[in-house]
Formats: C-alpha cells, structure tokens, sequence
C-alpha cells in the first residue's frame, strides 16, 4: 500500500503542474503523428519523472512525452506514463484530461494511478489487492486524501448498458461493434477517465478498435483489472506490454466490466 500511495502523491502533484498552466495561454505544438502537446503535457511529464527516478531508481520510464529507453528490450519492471492524457480537452478548457502512471511487470500492468486534475478526483488499483476512488486536492499527498472509496466494477446489465466512447476517436469499426449490442448509452470522454467509469462501474464497455499506445491505456487497464473487470484484445488474448519493436503501439482493446462478456464481445468484434 506504501508504493501505491507514493505513486498517488506523485500523479497529485504532476495534476498540481497542470493546472498551475492556462490553457488559453499555454504554448503548445503539434507532433509528427499531428496531435497537440503543450507546456502542460511538459510540466506533468518532468514531474512524474522526477518522482518516479527518486522512488524506483534504475526502473525504466516508457513516457509519452519522453520515450527514451534506447534499449531493444525492457527490464521485467517498468513504468508506463501519460503525463496528459486528453491534451485537446485540457486545451478546449473541458475538465476531463487525466495524468496516468502505471507499473508494469512481465508485460502486464500491475499498478495504475489516474488523476483528474480539474476533478479532484484519483483513481488507483493494485491487481490482487484493491482498486479505489480518492478525493485529493492536486498537490496535496495521498493521506490527505478527503474520500477514499473502494470501487468494483458492475456486471453486464439486463439493460441499460452504458458505453463509454472516446470523443475524438470514436472510430467506425467501434461503432459497428457497439450497433451490434443491445440498445445502450454512450458517454463521451476525452480521456482515460473512460477507464475509471469501467473500474467504478457507472460504464459497462470501453472499446477502441482502432490503434493507440501503451502508455494511454495501461494505467486504466491496471485499475479495471484490479476492479474486477478486464480489458482484452479482439481475440481475446489479454493486451501485451512492453512492445518496443511495435513503438508501443496497440492494434485495438476492448475494457469490460464483467470479465464473463469477454467471449461474446470479441466474437462479435470479429463479425
């Protein structure tokens, strides 16, 4: 519990760095891929950097922001960061953005801390211990928290299901998956939030079948997986960490709440 609460404290105070830069004014730029960072994404990386680097010396840092394994290979250990995830959000001035550190250990995601800033709002899990909600101001350290609050999943409803979509990547082959289930609401977020909606059990499926990378989606998988939930490839097959030869990239995931869909959803993600 002390390693989780160490991780929390510091995604409190890489959420403090973000919100200490206006998104009116915030210098940003386009990378190569076209898609926006700011000084923000810049402050929260340093931050979480720095953290990590002082708490688990020699572990390697996959960031988003600043790569730099130069290794063919990964240790077992290593962390998997997303100092801004939804920077367009946080740009736009929505609320929904997230900072997101994840350990991950034999290719799969064992630790996930998510940190709303605008929120104040952390969730957090360890798989095999506890998955859990926190209240905490940014900055502030984990036992300040104001709430914690244990969180589980829900299982697939009768009705009602809610789907959690991404609101700048909701890609066609997901929205043919999502036709195919019974009627449903989907919830808009620009974010790993979507993650946590999932692991608190107000969402029941999160899919993307479209590509994305490591870093945007370990930390959620860490936290659903701890919930009770699960997320899984297409196939089937749990997602595969680590994947330096693929730049960390993704193919496609869907996130359930109720792990016992997993077979039925993928079959019909295959159709």
């Amino acid at each position: 519990m002390q390693l989780l609460d160490e991780l929390t404290t510091i995604v409190s105070r890489a959420a403090a760095a973000i919100l200490a830069i206006d998104p009116a004014t915030a210098p940003r730029r386009l990378k190569s891929d076209h898609s926006p960072v700011s000084a923000a994404d810049e402050a929260s990386n340093r931050e979480i950097v720095r953290g990590l680097s002082c708490l688990l010396p020699g572990v390697p840092i996959v960031s988003e922001e600043s790569i730099g394994t130069g290794n063919a290979a990964l240790s077992p250990i290593f962390a998997l960061v997303d100092p801004l995830d939804g920077t367009r959000e946080f740009l736009a001035g929505r609320g929904e953005f997230t900072a997101n550190i994840a350990l991950v250990i034999d290719g799969k995601p064992k630790v996930g801390v998510i940190a709303a800033p605008a929120l104040g709002l952390v969730w957090r899990g360890s798989v095999g211990r506890t998955a859990e909600r926190l209240r905490l101001r940014p900055g502030a350290m984990a036992n300040e928290a104001g709430e914690i609050v244990v969180i589980r999943t829900r299982r697939w409803p009768d009705q009602g299901l809610i789907a959690a979509v991404s609101r700048s990547h909701f890609d066609a082959a997901t929205a043919a998956l999502l036709a195919r289930l019974p009627a449903s609401t989907k919830i808009a977020c620009g974010s790993s939030i979507k993650f946590c909606q999932i692991a608190d059990g107000s969402a029941d499926i999160y899919a993307r079948l479209a590509p994305t990378y490591e870093w945007d989606i370990a930390a959620g998988n860490a936290i659903v997986t701890a919930a009770g939930g699960a997320v899984v490839t297409p196939e089937g097959n749990s997602v595969a960490y680590g994947k330096v030869a693929e730049n960390f990239l993704v193919p496609a995931f869907i996130a359930l709440g109720d792990p016992e869909k997993a077979k039925s959803i993928t079959l019909l993600a295959g159709q």
